[in-house]
């Protein structure tokens, strides 16, 4: 009895804080192979800055996911509003104009989104991969099918490269992104309605919650953050490609199936899903410093969203 109870406690504690324990060991594994790169102040601050964007784009999508649904457009409102803030940016407007009126236009298009799925309760992976489609078109009519990046003015790429000291700007802006999120998601009633939502979706509206108006909030955020997401990027780059963002989609929702095994089992959550944005980045940086081929990086990558998913679904005890 005493031995099953203690696999049983090694199981949950392995369950719960595994990822943790993953990135510890990501951490130890290039630190000692190559420690004067890896573990200098310098890359630390580096990874900060490569953490950002997809943690910006992962926040959006976690509470979409906490409603149990799906925008897989996220990365093609990305590149949309990268393109488009830049061609602003080249044609004389403000940075702070063109992002603005950029993140309106993708929140806009994420609230279509949502409308679509909640209105006639079409699936929202169909809705949203569709949309993704028409939002690329829009895109590559935008920029002619080629990279944005002649004309535009060094004002447009202060907040991708700028620093504060030694912090980069997109740290302290995913920062406070960050907090802003966990406590929207862990301290008002919205993030209580979004779990209920996603908990359980028929006893939320006869609570008395307004599930279509939520979940079309959640998807209405989302495409604000991804579209945020794009300009971040485009800054960062110095220039605006049609398809910068499209990386973006699987990532982030691997970053979230890897944060739904920590902290809150099963359920998505902003800390958990930082810390599979960390574990993301930090293993690409590692294996970049290690001159590893990119095909190399990619098949990990592959590896690790798989394991994550099969990790999480035996977690939550849906395989039984």
């Amino acid at each position: 009895m005493d031995r099953e109870k203690k696999k049983a406690d090694i199981k949950s504690i392995v369950r719960a804080y595994g990822t943790i324990f993953a990135l510890a060991f990501v951490i130890i594994i290039f630190g000692v192979l190559n420690p004067r790169a890896f573990l200098s102040s310098t890359n630390f601050w580096n990874i900060t800055r490569q953490m950002a964007i997809l943690c910006i784009i992962s926040l959006g999508a976690t509470l979409i996911m906490s409603v149990e649904e799906f925008d897989l457009s996220v990365g093609n409102i990305a590149s949309f509003s990268g393109v488009l803030s830049a061609l602003f940016a080249i044609s004389g407007m403000p940075f702070i104009a063109s992002l603005l009126i950029s993140i309106v236009i993708s929140a806009f298009v994420g609230f279509v989104n949502g409308f679509i799925v909640t209105k006639f309760r079409v699936m929202s992976f169909i809705v949203t991969l569709a949309m993704g489609q028409v939002i690329y078109g829009f895109t590559y009519w935008l920029s002619d099918g080629a990279i944005v990046f002649n004309g535009i003015p060094q004002s447009f790429k202060v907040i991708g490269t700028g620093k504060i000291g030694p912090v980069p700007y997109l740290t302290v802006l995913m920062v406070i992104a960050i907090a802003i999120f966990h406590y929207l998601m862990t301290r008002t009633a919205m993030g209580r309605k979004l779990y209920a939502i996603g908990g359980n979706e028929m006893a939320s509206r006869v609570a008395g919650i307004k599930v279509n108006a939520y979940k079309t909030l959640a998807f209405t955020v989302s495409g604000a953050m991804a579209g945020f997401a794009g300009v971040l990027l485009a800054s960062r780059i110095g220039s605006a490609s049609p398809t910068g963002g499209d990386a973006y989609m699987l990532n982030s929702y691997a970053t979230i199936f890897i944060g739904k095994t920590l902290f809150k089992e099963g359920i998505p959550n902003v800390l958990g899903t930082v810390v599979g944005v960390a574990l993301f980045t930090i293993l690409a940086n590692g294996l970049t410093i290690m001159q590893v081929p990119t095909f190399v990086q990619n098949i990990v990558t592959g590896v690790i969203i798989v394991f994550a998913v099969v990790f999480q679904m035996v977690g939550s005890g849906r395989n039984d």
